[in-house]
């Protein structure tokens, strides 16, 4: 792309847009220039535009998306039949397995969910078509990123924050790259208590008629109801049975 085809100023608004999330629903100009690194004057002009044309309230002091923002998110949905494709699989899988069962892409360091099957709820935020999760330490995130040349797995970790979420997660760079060769080689990912303290998953990818991964899929289990160390032998042969059916719808 050439220097001159970059458009700033629109760029520098869905950076503000991004700085809003499941705990940040509400920014003052600010804290939304702490978040994005941009300066108050660019921020300002960025949610007052915002204001101006639907997609955000202001009170005078904070700002607040509006579901009119959802409109972002519903063209990406509308415009690729994946999650359409992929919902009636995982309602039928979350049925067999008794559990939440999810599918996602990669979105630079994050898992973006596409789709979901609830049965119950097993972690402490709500998760929804459009939910985000860090993918280093996420079942679904380690598929997807064992599924990359070993170069840009490395440049998406050199990217992400490393963060312990609990005593159980995986932050060396070298452990991570080494997972990730596993889940190569196996074909799946188990999470036992990485992202958060009583849920386990596992995830398989999801590939194409030409064997192209496009995304994956997960069953998550509370901990106390399954050990990480069960989950392959309890859960693996649904999710294959899964996967080999997409693998013949997705073309």
């Amino acid at each position: 792309m050439r220097e001159t085809d970059f458009v700033s100023g629109f760029a520098k608004g869905l950076k503000t847009i991004e700085a809003f999330g499941e705990t940040r629903q509400k920014l003052s100009i600010a804290e939304a220039s702490k978040l994005t690194g941009l300066d108050r004057a660019t921020v300002r002009r960025s949610l007052l535009t915002l204001a101006e044309l639907g997609y955000a309230d202001y009170d005078g002091k904070f700002f607040t998306l509006t579901p009119k923002i959802l409109r972002l998110g519903h063209a990406y949905l509308a415009a690729t039949p994946l999650p359409t494709i992929i919902q009636p699989y995982l309602d039928q899988l979350a049925e067999r397995a008794g559990h939440n069962a999810s599918a996602s892409v990669l979105d630079g360091t994050e898992v973006v969910y596409i789709a979901r099957a609830s049965q119950r709820r097993v972690m402490s935020i709500n998760l929804t078509p459009g939910s985000r999760l860090p993918a280093y330490c996420a079942s679904m995130g380690r598929v997807l990123l064992s599924a990359l040349p070993e170069n840009e797995a490395r440049a998406v970790l050199a990217r992400t924050e490393l963060r312990a979420n609990t005593p159980y997660t995986k932050t060396d760079p070298e452990e991570l790259m080494a997972e990730f060769r596993r889940v190569r080689d196996e074909g799946y990912a188990v999470i036992d208590q990485e992202l958060e303290i009583g849920l386990c998953s596992i995830a398989v990818p999801v590939t194409n008629d030409r064997g192209q991964t496009v995304a994956a899929i997960n069953i998550g289990a509370p901990a106390a109801y399954v050990v990480a160390a069960d989950l392959a032998e309890r859960y693996l042969p649904l999710l294959r049975e899964t996967q080999a059916m997409l693998r013949q719808v997705l073309r």
